[in-house]
């Protein structure tokens, strides 16, 4: 596990890893890219703002020097009373007169219900359960379609063959003609169908003055709750004004009218509410000057829509056309786009919608606070969401204005969904380009990275088999030609290694030559010591000179052991080799151990093998290796403690152990004691006998020789030292 971390610690402060953390960087070029792009998308907003108020500006403009269009508005009243005035808003499907409710399914929302508040007279106390009725009205251009759904609970159709129409349920329709006349007409039914139209010239009482009329065609259909009747009223009929009234009769006896629910008092032409239908010359002149890029209302005074032109699913205003116009990707470009890259990019980026959910498609009342701006005279431009939040729509509205005065407002509207196509389009190209510019960015970042992380691990690599591990010079380095700064390291340590080779082989040769230069004068010294010692005859001046002789003995003893090392090196060039038994070397070579250490107890252990220990080798050398950490151990081993030998297989390998308790090394110190004289020991066990620190390091020379390797450690469970060497073993 902590090798794994190290792995990945040194992974991470590799070259390799900081060129990618730094080309990370590189990633804040999307960002920053689309940041620019969404503020390009506000600025076009800004501008798609300013394009439809200009477009609601010129609209106006436009109607302004039409008034004959706004000749009914110019005398709008200022206030509108709910359920009195009248508003048929603009069909926009097929309306058939048969008393069925399916085809005004669609227009729910327009449907109104007409209760206590629109009781004008009833005989007894009201009760809504037993009469009321919803009214929904629209206009196709031509005629003026109404639906009265009634509630009634005691529903009473007129008899057969009678001529009286009020003695019944009937539906009193009366409004003014273009030209201002007041004209009345009853809608009766025997039975559901086709509906009987009459005009009352004068009363509905008097006989004579009801007559036929088939101006307004009208359906009488029974239903489980009470009536539907449904009316078609040509607009050449219909003027300004217009009333719906029902009249109930519940008993069928004294058929006698007992309520009267009404849009207004049918009375006269005064008590009668307004009608407003939808303009078809002001939606002519929509259409001519509309181009379809945008959705245009004209609504008056209360907001009510008087034509519409255009349609909010295809009102991108200019932007979209942009984007057909441009060329699509062909060939491999164009398939990676579309099916790699796209799906990539729309993981966040937001594709418009298909479809625009449209509530206001049919309204008949435009609410909104632009429109309110806009009818006290304030140009006024607003964004709203789609209620599923999936697009916005911006809307301008501007005042329409006859001789000074507000008759209206016009209402532009455009989505979105051109400056989101655009805004994707420009995020698709800037990614695309960023995305090659990454791409680039990270090949080249990493391969200049890994030719960096190359060399110098090949500089590593050279340095490090340079030296081996006791510090020798293996070869030279190569100094790079490179001029840059891994060239100029690489050249500084070619430098270091040739003077620490320099260094190192002034130190080999110094133990030679210093052993050459002082043999001499060690043996004149020797000579003349020996020669006065026989011309003397003071026993104090033959103390001294004992002393003397001593004392040369022991430096004659120092340069033999200088040498040594040398000597043995030297006949490392001219060794036979041969096989033969380990195992036999060393229980040979304990059995002398215990003649010449004769105060010291040796242990042996050699663990039995089937294969053998057969080795290729010099058994003197491993001998000599031997002998040096035997008497390496004898010297520290304490006291009444015995020396242990052992020999153990471990795969194709021989492991050779002398362990001795005793002191334990110094911390830090450990295989430095295996380098030439170096030499580590306590004040107390210095003796007369020279320590050159050559013993450790002529037996890790054999076992190098050999192809092996020479450790040394303390002891885990007490104090002492074991020194370990490992042998290849020949193949059985």
């Amino acid at each position: 596990m902590t090798s794994l971390i190290e792995r990945v610690l040194r992974w991470a402060s590799g070259i390799r890893t900081k060129v990618v953390l730094l080309s990370g960087l590189l990633l804040l070029l999307p960002f920053i890219g689309y940041n620019y792009v969404w503020e390009l998308e506000n600025v076009l907003r800004q501008g798609q703002e300013q394009t439809v108020m200009g477009s609601a500006r010129a609209f106006s403009m436009a109607l302004n020097q039409q008034p004959r269009l706004f000749e009914r508005q110019r005398f709008t009243k200022p206030r509108l009373d709910d359920g009195k005035d009248l508003y048929a808003f603009d069909l926009n499907s097929h309306i058939d007169i048969d008393g069925s409710p399916l085809d005004w399914e669609r227009y729910r929302e327009h449907f109104k219900p007409y209760t206590s508040k629109h009781v004008i007279f009833s005989k007894n106390t009201y009760r809504p359960d037993n009469i009321k009725f919803d009214l929904v009205m629209g206009s196709d251009g031509d005629d003026v379609y109404a639906l009265l759904d009634v509630t009634d609970a005691t529903p009473v159709l007129k008899r057969k063959g009678t001529s009286r129409i009020d003695r019944n349920d009937h539906l009193i329709v009366a409004l003014t003609t273009p030209k201002g006349d007041l004209k009345r007409y009853a809608v009766t039914a025997t039975q559901s169908g086709r509906a009987h139209v009459d005009l009352i010239e004068d009363s509905i009482l008097s006989e004579d003055g009801v007559f036929p009329s088939n101006a307004i065609n009208a359906w009488w259909q029974e239903t489980s709750t009470g009536h539907v009747i449904e009316l078609a009223i040509p607009n050449w009929l219909v003027g300004e004004k217009l009333g719906l009234a029902f009249y109930n009769v519940n008993d069928p006896f004294n058929r006698e009218i007992e309520t009267i629910i009404a849009t207004s008092n049918p009375k006269n032409a005064e008590t009668l509410g307004t009608l407003l239908t939808p303009s078809p010359a002001l939606e002519s002149v929509l259409n001519t000057i509309n181009d379809d890029g945008s959705r245009v209302w004209v609504v008056d005074r209360h907001a009510r829509v008087l034509a519409k032109s255009g349609d909010l699913q295809t009102a991108n205003g200019v932007w979209e056309t942009t984007v057909e116009y441009q060329e699509p990707p062909n060939g491999i470009m164009g398939w990676l786009q579309t099916h790699i890259l796209n799906p990539l990019y729309y993981q966040w980026l937001e594709r418009p919608p298909e479809s625009i959910v449209d509530t206001m498609q049919n309204a008949a009342v435009f609410r909104g606070i632009e429109v309110q701006q806009a009818l006290l005279g304030r140009p006024y431009a607003n964004w709203r969401l789609t209620p599923d939040q999936g697009a916005m729509i911006l809307s301008a509205a501007y005042p329409i204005k006859i001789n000074n005065q507000v008759v209206g407002a016009v209402v532009v509207e455009e989505n979105t969904k051109g400056i989101k196509t655009l805004r994707n389009k420009a995020l698709e190209q800037l990614f695309n380009v960023l995305l090659a510019v990454i791409c680039i960015g990270v090949v080249v970042l990493l391969l200049f990275g890994s030719h960096i992380s190359r060399r110098v691990r090949k500089l590593r690599d050279d340095a490090e088999s340079a030296i081996d591990p006791q510090g020798r010079v293996r070869h030279q380095l190569s100094p790079a030609q490179s001029k840059d700064e891994i060239g100029d390291l690489s050249r500084t340590l070619s430098n270091m290694v040739n003077r620490q080779s320099e260094y190192n082989s002034y130190l080999e040769k110094m133990s030679s030559s210093l052993s050459h230069e002082l043999r001499t004068p060690v043996a004149v010294v020797r000579s003349s010591l020996e020669n006065l010692s026989f011309v003397t005859t003071d026993d104090d001046q033959q103390r001294y000179i004992d002393r003397a002789q001593e004392g040369v003995s022991r430096l004659a003893t120092i340069l033999s052991s200088m040498t040594e090392a040398t000597r043995l090196e030297q006949s490392f060039n001219h060794a036979d080799t041969q096989a033969f038994p380990l195992d036999e070397v060393i229980k040979g070579c304990v059995q002398g151990y215990e003649y010449a250490y004769p105060e010291h107890v040796f242990t042996i252990d050699v663990s039995t093998q089937s294969n053998g220990y057969v080795m290729l080798g010099v058994p003197e050398y491993i001998a000599q290796l031997l002998d040096k950490l035997v008497a390496n151990a004898a010297e520290f081993r304490a006291p009444e403690t015995a020396i242990t030998v052992q020999l153990n297989r471990v795969d194709s390998r021989a492991c050779i152990t002398v362990s001795n308790f005793g002191p334990t090394l110094p911390k830090n110190m450990g295989n430095q004691l295996l380098n030439s004289m170096v030499s580590v020991r306590e004040e107390k066990q210095k003796s007369d006998k020279p320590h050159l620190g050559l013993g450790l390091y002529i037996a890790r020379l054999v076992s190098e020789f050999h192809g092996g390797e020479l450790s040394i450690q303390n002891l885990q469970t007490q104090n002492g030292v074991s020194v370990s060497v490992w042998l290849p073993l020949s193949p059985k």
